[in-house]
């Protein structure tokens, strides 16, 4: 089948999720013709929205809005000397795929960093003596200020209309927000979404205790909103359908209430789903790239040349997409040398559930934002260097869904039959959670490649990851496992289960963590060390920009979501202001 060439527009966009549609609006707003191609397919609100059912089996159990193994396997393995084996059902993870991207799925939580998540490397340079951490840690510096990046997360916010409380504005610290957050430049858009009787609790016990608690940020609108491009978000209506679901009420930012409806507007915008992306086509010096090779829904190969190129899917995809491409040196975990690849982190969470038979949590009236939260915990804030370990979490009680498939019930109880249902009956509604999200840092021997042996349905190879806890994230679980009992028994429940890894415990695949992968192709001021600099541009290639969670060059205790519409943000204005007045390096090797 001969190949078919369209015609070349101003810039590619390879995946249509948070990064993609943040690009793709941002350019068009340039005035540049923008053509975005989509892996999955199309996910339109009137889809799955009210009066549709929010059905859990579905969403829940059968993952209806992620992307299937089948379609992005990853192989696994623990350690260099191993073998990697294919996902065969995602389990750790959960990648979304379609319009939206996991952007449709996510929990929206909206939270940032602190300014010392963003400088880390300097910090345990200033923190920490020799010979104290890992020496097979690689922390670094995300290469920009807090003062540079600070505006487009507001930006971020203004878009997705976040509610919550102000805890730093222009460093005054305000009481009720969080008093370790960097200084904003102005208040949180919208007020926090409603206490729940859990986060009463959780607040009153941890404050008892000296922590300092305020609500979840969050992207589930606690008001009506009109964002900086014309969408309007409702308010939510607490129906408890949001982590693993597109939101029933249009009150969950995602690209299709925040961008989408504007953006299709826009005529020189287009889209195409059932676009799978395999490879970026480089001119013979390998210096630019001239488009990007694609299969449509009918199994045509395409063309689709562009003077600019976006790589804006899921961390792995990009990460996977650039190696098939030959865009910066892969990583080499013995010598160190090489870029794509590099630097990749997850995280680890857990906590305790506490069940009280004379509570009545009305845990299907919730949000999955609502809870809140506390970030004493976390690199600056305590003695992390005289405990020997770097990292931190923020410990919350967040009362996510009310789903009976997802209620929880104490040890021993049967997991089906009438055992099940009476469990179900005397424990649904008598329980809440404190659970911890944790940081997770980089490693020499934690990194991603191509897999020697297992092909995908065309015969291009799998992403390959290696990776497994180190000794400092399972110190980090033992720490955090003493301060959530400290919570726990100050509330005093009637019985209560506890989740931490144990030391040595191994990274598990089979147990849903998150979906906050990040690394791979991380940013940076040295492109011996990173991939793409501070613009999330390739150091390598110039035209090719990488926008995603692989930028992070580790993973910190806030969501990554906030940060990665920010850096989103920062890149779309550079390459509006100068990359598109003189085309080359925005930073200077």
């Amino acid at each position: 089948m001969a190949q078919i060439t369209k015609k070349e527009v101003d810039v590619v966009v390879c995946g249509l999720g948070w990064a993609g549609s943040l690009m793709s609006i941002e350019l068009a707003l340039a005035g540049l013709e923008v053509r975005a191609l989509e892996r999955g397919g199309e996910r339109d609100y009137p889809d799955f929205a009210y009066p549709k059912p929010a059905d859990e089996y579905a969403y829940n159990v059968r993952n209806k809005v992620f992307a299937t193994p089948k379609e992005v396997a990853v192989t696994v393995r623990y350690n260099m000397s191993q073998t990697a084996l294919p996902t065969r059902k995602w389990g750790a993870f959960a990648p979304g795929t379609g319009v939206g991207g996991a952007g449709m799925h996510w929990t929206a939580v909206l939270i940032r960093p602190t300014p010392t998540d963003i400088k880390l490397k300097t910090y345990v340079d200033q923190a920490y003596k020799p010979g104290v951490l890992q020496d097979d840690m690689r922390v670094m510096d995300f290469p920009f200020t807090w003062e540079e990046i600070e505006p487009y997360y507001y930006k971020f916010e203004l878009i997705c209309g976040q509610s919550g409380n102000t805890g730093n504005l222009r460093g005054q610290i305000l009481e009720g927000g969080d008093p370790f957050e960097g200084p904003r430049s102005e208040p949180y858009p919208l007020p926090a979404l409603e206490d729940t009787l859990n986060n009463v609790m959780f607040k009153e016990a941890a404050t008892k205790l000296g922590y300092h608690p305020f609500p979840n940020p969050s992207a589930c609108v606690s008001r009506a909103w009109k964002n900086p491009y014309g969408n309007q978000i409702a308010p939510c209506n607490y129906c408890g359908y949001c982590s693993k679901y597109p939101c029933l009420n249009y009150s969950k930012a995602s690209p299709q209430t925040a961008v989408m409806d504007a953006l299709k507007r826009m005529p020189n915008f287009s889209y195409e789903v059932h676009a799978e992306v395999y490879k970026v086509v480089l001119h013979d010096d390998g210096k630019t790239a001239k488009g990007v090779l694609y299969f449509d829904a009918d199994g045509n190969e395409v063309f689709q040349p562009a003077k600019i190129v976006v790589l804006s899917s899921f961390q792995l995809y990009n990460v996977r997409l650039m190696l098939l491409s030959g865009i910066g040196k892969p990583y080499n975990p013995i010598t160190e040398e090489g870029v794509v690849g590099r630097n990749y982190a997850f995280l680890s969470n857990g906590g305790a559930t506490l069940f009280f038979k004379d509570k009545n949590f009305n845990s299907y009236a919730t949000a999955g934002a609502t809870g809140q939260m506390f970030n004493d915990i976390s690199p600056g804030n305590f003695d992390g260097p005289g405990l020997g370990f770097l990292g931190g979490a923020k410990i919350h009680s967040s009362q996510a869904t009310g789903t009976p498939m997802a209620a929880a019930l104490p040890k021993g109880t049967p997991a089906w039959g009438m055992g099940y249902k009476e469990g179900l009956e005397e424990w649904y509604n008598h329980s809440m959670k404190i659970s911890i999200t944790t940081t997770c840092q980089s490693y020499r021997d934690i990194y991603l490649d191509l897999d020697p042996h297992y092909t995908d349905h065309r015969g291009q190879p799998l992403l390959r990851m290696t990776f497994n806890w180190k000794e400092n994230e399972l110190k980090l679980q033992q720490h955090l496992k003493g301060i959530v009992g400290d919570i726990a028994k100050e509330l005093n429940p009637d019985s209560m289960s506890m989740s931490f890894l144990p030391m040595g415990a191994d990274f598990d695949l089979t147990k849903y963590v998150s979906t906050h992968n990040v690394g791979g192709a991380v940013m940076g001021d040295n492109p011996r060390t990173s991939a793409l600099n501070k613009y999330l541009q390739s150091w390598d290639v110039h035209n090719v920009f990488v926008p995603g969670g692989n930028a992070f060059p580790q993973n910190f205790q806030a969501n990554p979501t906030d940060t990665i519409g920010a850096i989103t943000l920062m890149a779309a204005q550079a390459i509006k202001e100068h990359y598109l007045k003189n085309p080359g390096p925005l930073v200077q090797a």
